[in-house]
């Protein structure tokens, strides 16, 4: 296998340091630290910090941990102090990250491929109910996050998980996060290939590696042989999608560089077909790119879509077939468009004759009393595994037809729709200024709000396309407002002189799906805020518009970049 050096002669070649000012990039400008963040991580690897956690901090207290990983390397075991409670949003840019911070932290779970026993169900219910205040959240990662938990806690919190094979391993920090997997893996009729393999080696073999955990930034992966394309590819950092190609068979289709926030960016192809035996090679390749050649200096510019941007891929190709890989890759075909909703909402045949159930919570929350009630219904189905999506949504897989008919009853009596309205359906939420230490505006709690008033005053509209709203805290965009139809990015508005909770608009955007031939960002009009209190006025004008004006078979997205700015006021 080749080997890169991070002195070599063609990485210099390819981008020479501007102006004679340093990016950071370890292969190009050696490893000297260029930010608070960098020192950090030379001075000490966020995986060591366990030890300190069971052996001094968890015995000691939370006033025994030291800033740099109390703010930086506990976020490597999935652990970030929340906001404390009653700090406006209107000070969340002009406060230290100690003075934002609570006592208490959220802990991420990461769930590869969104992948659940009935087992691990009630484990991560049992730590809900007894040190989360019943807290648990679905993420648009597929995990689950807890809030209010102890640092004296947290050693009984990992025994209990590691003891059913989960972790919180990588769960945050600059480090390869949670592999987005399809929900449907190994069970759809419909299905390309199944992940689990690849999705299996590669967190088997590189979540916890010390040579692969001081990341410039986060670097997100998914995998799916699903052609719904139900992982979201479009904006994560590196994604497999099945394809067949026309003399090698089953495999995928390889994208790279995507990513949201500030800075929204759509991942691109490389053009190549990667055999599934080479998924977690190419995988290693591609992120060992990103720690060498990404920028450090600027953490607003350390994603890989910035490395991207400025490589274009038929570079990004070279260098990976060049200097990470054992050898190059055939060329291959794009992804299909998608053949149905990617979310999997709803009661669908399975290919062995049993019956997956998708279901949807509202914006993702849920609780552990939720969690105990649905181990409860899947047990008494006959269910033994559930998933996650990367929509907040949950789908349980194995159930025999002769059990829907209470399995169906007892998901909605939990709050969890199997036919839920097309707002409930569409909405989603990030975690907002009830927990969040960058978030502006409270987003749960809106959305809910949102929910039930649209599904009441729409209520005589037959919506033929979906329509989604996504609400974010802040403008970091972990709702993904940019792909959605209406995003909107939470912000302080000014209404007669009164400041109030309120959002930038975004209109006009979405990934590939069975209504959407590709994925596009969405537009901004000038001027277009609205407060939280009058979120459902703005929507409800907004649909009803576009259900007089539409053009046969024109989506709300289609519909939006077509018509003049004053139509969408």
């Amino acid at each position: 296998m080749s080997t890169h050096t991070t002195d070599s002669t063609t990485a210099r070649a390819l981008r020479p340091p501007r102006a004679g000012r340093s990016n950071g990039q370890w292969a190009v400008d050696g490893r000297a630290a260029l930010n608070a963040n960098e020192e950090m991580k030379a001075a000490g690897g966020g995986l060591e910090v366990r030890e300190r956690i069971e052996t001094v901090y968890a015995l000691q207290g939370f006033d025994s941990i030291p800033d740099d990983d109390l703010h930086g390397r506990m976020r490597w075991w999935g652990l970030y102090t929340q906001r404390r409670p009653g700090i406006d949003g209107g000070r969340t840019a002009t406060l230290e990250p100690h003075e934002l911070s609570d006592r208490y932290f959220m802990l991420r779970v990461r769930l590869d491929g969104g992948a659940l026993t009935l087992g691990q169900l009630r484990v991560l219910a049992g730590i809900s109910r007894d040190f989360a205040r019943d807290t648990a959240d679905i993420s648009d990662r597929q995990n689950i996050q807890y809030h209010w938990i102890r640092v004296e806690d947290v050693p009984e919190i990992w025994r209990r998980l590691e003891e059913v094979g989960l972790q919180t391993t990588e769960a945050c920090g600059d480090t390869p996060r949670v592999v987005l997997g399809s929900p449907l893996a190994g069970i759809a009729a419909d299905e390309i290939l199944d992940p689990t393999p690849a999705i299996e080696e590669i967190t088997s073999r590189f979540i916890g590696d010390p040579d692969l955990a001081n990341l410039p930034r986060k670097f997100k992966s998914a995998v799916t042989g699903h052609p719904s394309l139900d992982v979201v590819h479009e904006i994560n950092d590196i994604s497999f999608v099945g394809v067949r190609h026309p003399s090698l068979g089953a495999g995928y289709d390889l994208w790279v560089g995507g990513g949201l926030s500030t800075a929204p960016r759509l991942a691109e192809r490389l053009g190549v077909f990667v055999e599934p035996d080479r998924v977690a090679e190419v995988w290693h390749g591609v992120i060992r790119i990103f720690r060498d050649h990404g920028y450090r200096r600027l953490r607003t510019k350390a994603r890989l879509k910035f490395l991207l941007a400025e490589w274009g891929p038929v570079t990004f190709r070279e260098v990976l077939e060049r200097d990470y890989l054992d050898s190059p890759l055939p060329d291959g075909p794009p992804p299909a468009p998608a053949t149905g909703p990617g979310d999997h909402v709803g009661v669908h045949l399975q290919k062995d004759g049993l019956h997956y159930v998708g279901a949807a919570p509202v914006v993702g929350r849920i609780s552990g009393e939720v969690l105990t009630g649905l181990s409860d219904v899947m047990e008494a189905a006959g269910s033994d595994r559930l998933r996650l999506t990367p929509h907040q949504k949950l789908v349980v897989l194995d159930v025999p037809a002769a059990a829907l008919d209470n399995l169906v009853p007892g998901l909605e009596r939990l709050g969890l729709s199997v036919t839920p309205s097309p707002f409930r359906r569409h909405t989603m939420a990030c975690t907002g200024i009830e927990y969040c230490k960058l978030a502006i505006v409270e987003t749960k709690a809106t959305a809910a709000t949102a929910i039930a008033e649209l599904e009441r005053r729409l209520a005589d509209l037959d919506l033929d396309t979906p329509i989604t709203l996504n609400i974010n805290g802040c403008p970091n965009s972990c709702a993904r407002i940019q792909v959605a139809d209406i995003g909107l990015k939470g912000q302080i508005v000014t209404v007669d002189g009164e400041q109030e909770a309120g959002f930038q608009v975004h209109l006009g955007g979405g990934l590939a799906s069975a209504d959407r031939e590709e994925a596009g960002l969405g537009r901004t009009v000038r001027g277009l805020k609205v407060t939280a209190e009058a979120l459902p006025d703005l929507v409800e004008r907004l649909v009803r518009r576009y259900v007089v004006a539409r053009e046969p078979s024109e989506t709300f997205s289609a519909w939006v970049h077509r018509v003049d700015e004053e139509e969408l006021r």
